[in-house]
């Protein structure tokens, strides 16, 4: 009898899909992590006008079409200075097949992956399905991925270590020096740094900054995407970038799994990168106005709350039994343990929605945290 292969029997269905499961119709949704803004109105037109010229009915090449190669290029050097082959870019459906083509190129089985604890869900699963071991290692106080922490980790079975900056599900800013020091790391222990940059235009105070620009060597990959910028999650486009022999090899995974992108997504991307960016800035003012709506409730109500710089999401720490009570009264969060074994004792809440719910929300979390101390 056929059985199953140990890498999916390791895989777990997401902690955050059980709360969503376990919700009310009619809770509030504080789980989501994706813009509650409608797809930038160029970008849909993007697509639409592909479509309607019948430019979107075939495949593009593997690594997408050079006109949002180009445009993806462009944007790297319009937002750090870096001069992008367009040849050293493909177009992914979305950031998570970027993850994956990253992971499957360069981990062999029983090979490292480091990556923090807690992080984005993702980052466990895909390195069992590479057939990869996964070494969680934890945050600074400020939820922060310490470099020293990471350095300490590497050992001589490690593939890869993962950078988030602004975090998934944390809302964590690496500063410009950790940035600097994963890449010096990266250098140093010849060892694959995946910086995961989904977020990257999300941040409230300073700026992003990218390990690749302070790299020596291409052991640097970027993923992205235009999932959370432009609020297209539905419509699952993102990229890597790497080195053209880096690149040469994830494109292996990618044609047999993928072959492309959606065309139509392609043409909606090359729109929002090219186009105006006024609703980028609109939604990133509009997340900062609610990120400081919801720290001042969940301080009120007693919880101790580490400052998100970027993203959408807040994780406070919160007593024993909070999280059941609070999903009880028709308030969806997910409990910190969905995000690693560090994330006990914490839940991460996310600001994508309404600011009416998100105080309607608040007054709930505040009369559930005095019900369960």
């Amino acid at each position: 009898m056929t059985e199953f292969a140990d890498r999916v029997e390791q895989v777990s269905i997401s902690g955050i899909r059980e709360v969503f499961e376990a919700a009310g119709e009619d809770a509030i949704n504080l789980g989501l992590g994706q813009p509650d803004f409608p797809t930038p109105a160029h970008a849909r037109r993007g697509a639409i006008e592909a479509i309607e010229a019948g430019r979107a009915d075939a495949y593009t090449s593997n690594k997408g079409t050079p006109q949002l190669r180009e445009a993806i290029s462009a944007k790297y050097d319009r937002d750090y200075g870096l001069e992008i082959d367009p040849a050293d870019v493909i177009a992914t459906s979305g950031g998570s097949e970027a993850l994956h083509l990253v992971l499957e190129a360069h981990v062999d089985p029983g090979e490292e992956v480091i990556f923090p604890d807690p992080g984005f869900v993702s980052y466990d699963a895909l390195t069992h399905i590479a057939d990869g071991t996964p070494n969680p290692v934890g945050l600074r106080e400020d939820l922060t991925l310490d470099p020293a922490t990471v350095e300490d980790a590497i050992t001589g079975e490690t593939a890869a270590f993962v950078v988030n900056s602004p975090a998934n599900p944390t809302g964590a800013v690496q500063s410009k020096a950790d940035m600097r020091e994963f890449a010096r790391i990266a250098d140093e222990h010849d060892v694959l740094c995946i910086s995961d940059e989904v977020y990257e235009h999300i941040v409230f105070e300073g700026k992003h900054h990218s390990p690749l620009e302070f790299a020596e060597t291409d052991n640097v990959v970027v993923v992205s995407a235009c999932s959370k910028t432009y609020s297209m999650t539905g419509w699952r486009l993102g990229w890597v970038v790497a080195s053209n022999r880096r690149i040469e090899r994830m494109l292996r995974v990618h044609q047999y799994g993928q072959a492309c992108a959606s065309a139509p997504a392609q043409y909606a991307a090359e729109a929002a990168l090219t186009g105006p960016q006024e609703p980028v800035q609109e939604m990133v003012e509009t997340f900062e106005e609610r990120r400081d709506l919801v720290l001042n409730g969940l301080t009120d109500a007693g919880l101790e709350v580490p400052t998100p710089e970027g993203a959408f999401y807040a994780m406070p720490k919160v007593p024993e039994g909070w999280c059941d009570e609070v999903l009880e009264r028709g308030v969806v969060v997910v409990p910190g343990d969905a995000f690693g074994a560090n994330g006990e004792g914490y839940a991460r809440l996310s600001y994508a929605t309404g600011t009416e719910e998100l105080k309607e929300a608040l007054e709930i979390m505040d009369a559930a945290t005095k019900a369960v101390r």
